[in-house]
């Protein structure tokens, strides 16, 4: 029977459901059965420092699981199973994704046990199936909703029964494969908030909606001097992730850093003064890419009928405020912006620098482009698979880093960086300015 049949459900450890039942350990490692309990707890973890969050490993594992788990218990039929942008895979696979993800490292490489994801480890891998494909075999919600659970408690509880043959495995050893799974779920929970933003730029409309106007701002002239000198970048596993490891030292000159990152009004100045218009600020692929697709505003800004700007959410339409960084923007208008401002976008060793002496505010609003590729640290060692490096070390990808309001506390500290292609505007995205 195809995968699509929902095959893979009877895979889950089901004969072990009586045991996570009666077994008190199971209920430690279980601290509640409700994904809502968890997003207390989550709340509760967001005010403490990204590396102290594991206290509690387990505990935080479960706070991941669960906020994946509510996010695809709220969504509807079409929500669930429709492929919304051509980088985001559904909002169901990347449930399905996270608990295959949990099983390849604990049970398939551990335990040296593949019958859960062996069946399934085509469709959950990334890049292994065509679109359409995730969308058409993509297993009913209610049944991988249950086996997401089923299989997540046993996980938990493996975790904190482990046997002893098991437990000084490189991967357990110092939490490490917790730490992992904890930042890789934090990861797909901003995609899954990626995908529903998306849903709502599609199927959103405006009824209406009178916003109070916009006006355009000057680029606000309140910049940070940072001396030269040796700072220290990245950090190191377990606590960080593979791609800000190990930890570097690098030698920066004099530089001047924008305290704030661009608003909406500041941008607002630029499109009003033909930003998308004169080539001469834009990059040539850029200026092509601009071209190309018509771009004319941030991915979820739109024009009333009164002539106002106004931003499309999850929630629906709001007013832009003006002093809130702007987002939705890829690095191509990112760099035309700084060039029309007299300025560049940061090397991510200068925002990291400036981010860890405290001077910048707003850091944690929107991510923020960097001027740099992203590429591999010296000493890069890929982790938890040292024959699988990191993809987007391409020279095709650029270097993010701050976070955003939907990011998870578990990856949103200084040294944290992903990467995307310069044209993506899906992953909330502003910039800040040096000179």
């Amino acid at each position: 029977m195809p995968h699509g049949a929902g095959t893979h459900h009877r895979l889950s450890p089901g004969a072990h459901r009586d045991q996570l039942a009666q077994n008190p350990a199971a209920g430690r490692a279980c601290v509640s059965k409700n994904p809502r309990a968890c997003i207390t707890l989550a709340r509760q973890s967001a005010s403490r420092n990204a590396l102290d969050l594991m206290e509690n490993p387990i505990q935080e594992l479960q706070i991941a699981q669960s906020l994946l788990l509510a996010l695809a218990e709220d969504a509807d039929t079409q929500t669930w199973r429709r492929q919304y942008h051509p980088d985001l895979a559904p909002l169901g696979w990347q449930l399905g994704h996270c608990v295959y993800v949990e099983c390849l490292w604990l049970h398939e490489r551990i335990r040296g046990d593949d019958s859960v994801t062996a069946p399934i480890a085509d469709f959950y891998t990334p890049g292994r199936q065509a679109p359409e494909d995730l969308e058409s075999r993509l297993p009913p919600q209610p049944a991988l909703l249950t086996w997401a659970r089923e299989i997540q408690a046993f996980n938990r509880h493996f975790l904190a029964e482990m046997p002893p043959q098991w437990r000084t495995h490189a991967l357990v050893r110092d939490d490490a494969l917790l730490h992992y799974l904890v930042q890789h779920h934090s990861r797909h929970y901003e995609t899954m908030l990626m995908i529903l933003s998306q849903k709502a730029l599609r199927e959103t409309r405006p009824n209406g909606f009178a916003p109070a106007p916009l006006h355009a701002a000057a680029p606000r002239d309140d910049q940070v001097e940072i001396p030269g000198g040796h700072y220290r970048i990245g950090t190191a596993l377990p606590a960080g992730s593979d791609t800000e490891a190990p930890p570097q030292h690098a030698q920066l000159g004099d530089f001047s850093i924008a305290r704030y990152p661009v608003s909406n009004a500041e941008y607002l100045g630029f499109m009003e003064d033909g930003g998308y218009s004169r080539e001469a600020l834009w990059e040539p692929a850029g200026w092509r890419w601009v071209q190309d697709h018509k771009i004319q505003a941030p991915d979820h800004w739109r024009l009333s009928d009164s002539g106002a700007w106004y931003g499309i959410g999850m929630r629906g339409p709001y007013e832009l405020a003006a002093d809130e960084p702007v987002a939705g923007i890829s690095r191509f208008e990112a760099a035309a912006y700084a060039r029309w401002a007299g300025a560049r976008l940061p090397h991510e060793y200068q925002w990291e620098a400036a981010c860890r002496s405290g001077v910048l505010q707003q850091t944690g609003r929107v991510w923020e482009w960097c001027e740099n590729p992203f590429q591999a640290y010296e000493g890069y060692r890929p982790f938890p698979d040292p024959e699988t490096p990191e993809s987007r070390f391409d020279e095709h990808h650029y270097s993010l880093r701050g976070g955003c309001l939907h990011t998870r506390r578990a990856i949103k500290r200084p040294s944290y960086r992903t990467g995307f292609q310069p044209d993506r505007r899906h992953m909330f995205a502003g910039l800040r300015l040096v000179y």
